[in-house]
């Protein structure tokens, strides 16, 4: 008697299963770095400063992309929060799974699955530095960051 199934499954299967993920991974691709963009420039437009985009899929399975900024007051922190919110519903149709931190507003984190957004105060970024534990993400450049 064995512990353990037997059948028989074609090995065709494996190879079209990971085309088939492929090429979806691949459209996801774009719409997370479409959305990580998005995110990027709603931060900029709120005076958001020292923003950084990593590209975490090659890296980890936890998302696609991170996108970190700092916010210079409690206000400011909670303001680019909302004007992220505001303008990936209003160019992407989408909103955030979980949003974190807003109450306190010295770091809030917005999780949109493929894209994670980490809006810290100086304090906060600088104890934490999530750039150094990322420090193996590919950097993303942006046109217009400081």
């Amino acid at each position: 008697m064995t512990d353990y199934f037997q059948g028989n499954l074609p090995l065709e299967s494996v190879p079209r299963t990971r085309n088939t993920v492929n090429s979806a991974m691949a459209e996801t691709d774009d719409g997370s770095e479409k959305l990580a963009r998005t995110i990027a420039e709603a931060g900029s437009e709120r005076k958001a400063g020292d923003i950084i985009l990593l590209k975490l899929a090659e890296v980890s399975y936890l998302s696609d992309y991170f996108v970190m900024m700092t916010g210079y007051s409690r206000v400011q922190v909670r303001a680019i929060a909302a004007a992220i919110e505001d303008k990936v519903e209003t160019d992407l149709q989408r909103r955030p799974l979980r949003t974190e931190g807003k109450a306190e507003g010295s770091w809030v984190l917005q999780d949109y699955g493929d894209v994670i957004v980490h809006i810290m105060m100086p304090k906060e970024r600088e104890f934490y530095n999530l750039e150094a534990f990322w420090i193996h993400a590919e950097r993303i450049s942006l046109p217009n960051s400081d």
